[in-house]
């Protein structure tokens, strides 16, 4: 699992979401009694250097039609604002490419029937700021805003 395992997948975690409107294929036969996936994190460590621009979080829906690098250079390449949008518009154009059907055309799917087509996507990317996180926690930035781009259907 990407992300840590933290992100989608509720139905592993949790019985009460392995149920419709979840579909069937997807639901665990067995009775869940305790998790299949556990959202604890795996916690690595990444000293910051003045070349660390951003981070992107994002679930699995979004690695299944994305390298690393591809995510990476649409971020660099691309206007801060809206980026996790993009990069979620940027995966389901590929999910409809490998289905051989226009980006439209899958916009145009029922979300409760898209689960057919690609699994949902959930994209956070954070900016970073070196010279402030290098001279030390005792100075005050200013507040974070995240904004979040999502194709989670309900």
């Amino acid at each position: 699992m990407m992300i840590s395992r933290s992100i989608g997948d509720v139905y592993l975690k949790k019985a009460e979401f392995n149920r419709e409107p979840l579909y069937a294929k997807f639901r665990l036969r067995d009775p869940i009694i305790r998790p299949i996936l556990s959202s604890d994190p795996t916690i690595s460590v990444h000293e910051l250097s003045p070349h660390d621009h951003f981070l992107i979080f994002a679930s699995d829906g979004l690695w299944e039609h994305l390298t690393n690098q591809e995510a990476v250079d649409i971020v660099q390449h691309n206007s801060r604002n809206g980026i996790a949008r993009r990069l979620v518009k940027t995966a389901l154009q590929e999910a409809a490419k490998k289905r051989e059907m226009r980006y439209s055309d899958l916009k145009k799917v029922d979300r409760g029937v898209r689960r057919h087509f690609h699994d949902d996507i959930t994209v956070i990317v954070v900016f970073l700021d070196f010279n402030l996180v290098s001279r030390g926690s005792s100075l005050r930035g200013p507040t974070v805003s995240l904004r979040v781009a999502s194709t989670n259907q309900q």
